[in-house]
């Protein structure tokens, strides 16, 4: 069967964005915010965990779009997944630069996730157009929540984290937003608590190592 050269390309993009997850990029990245607050050691291990969990959410996102614009048919469908997966990208980067500014690191399983999440993305994305960018909205739709839930989790003395995680709300809610301007269909909540249920499996796992 052949297999055409826009493929292959986008085949080696999902590798080298995988790579990138796991190793981080080369490009310094620039923070939100610069201000910076002292904080215990208390205070300090508990934002390195959530900011762990919210790198591998990431990670997570990317895959997923980055699987959805392989198997996509329509063109602008498919920029519009491309272009979700590039902001996940510095999303990411955010997360990783915080733990390191925290002390940590990224999770161990963070290449299984990418991977599970990139599988993901083509069987949703195999469903066709409307069904992927269905699930797009209802991605970003529990990640919004996830995030709200670590926005009110953190401490208030943490400014930098809170920073980057406001910004990445917004570009989430804005994912979410224009995943069904651009013909998505939105899932019943049945489906939405199910997803709910999966990520939570992510959040426990990823939260501590």
């Amino acid at each position: 069967m052949f297999i055409s050269k826009s493929k292959i390309d986008r085949f080696i993009r999902i590798v080298d964005a995988g790579l990138r997850s796991v190793v981080g990029t080369q490009q310094p990245t620039v923070l939100p915010i610069d201000e910076e607050c002292k904080l215990t050691c208390a205070e300090a291990k508990k934002s390195a965990q959530l900011m762990r969990v919210n790198h591998t959410g990431e990670v997570c996102a990317q895959g997923l779009y980055e699987g959805q614009a392989l198997v996509a048919r329509d063109k602008n469908v498919r920029e519009h997944l491309m272009q979700a997966a590039a902001e996940e990208r510095v999303h990411l980067d955010w997360c990783k630069t915080r733990l390191i500014e925290l002390g940590s690191s990224t999770s161990a399983l963070t290449p299984f996730f990418f991977g599970a999440s990139v599988g993901l993305g083509v069987v949703s994305g195999l469903l066709g157009d409307r069904i992927s960018l269905g699930f797009v909205e209802a991605t970003e739709d529990e990640v919004c929540k996830h995030l709200d839930r670590h926005l009110n989790t953190l401490s208030g003395r943490d400014v930098r984290s809170h920073s980057i995680l406001k910004k990445i709300r917004l570009d989430e809610e804005r994912h979410q937003r224009t995943a069904l301007q651009d013909g998505g269909i939105e899932f019943p909540q049945v489906i939405k608590r199910k997803m709910a249920a999966m990520s939570r499996v992510m959040t426990k796992t990823t939260k501590h190592f």
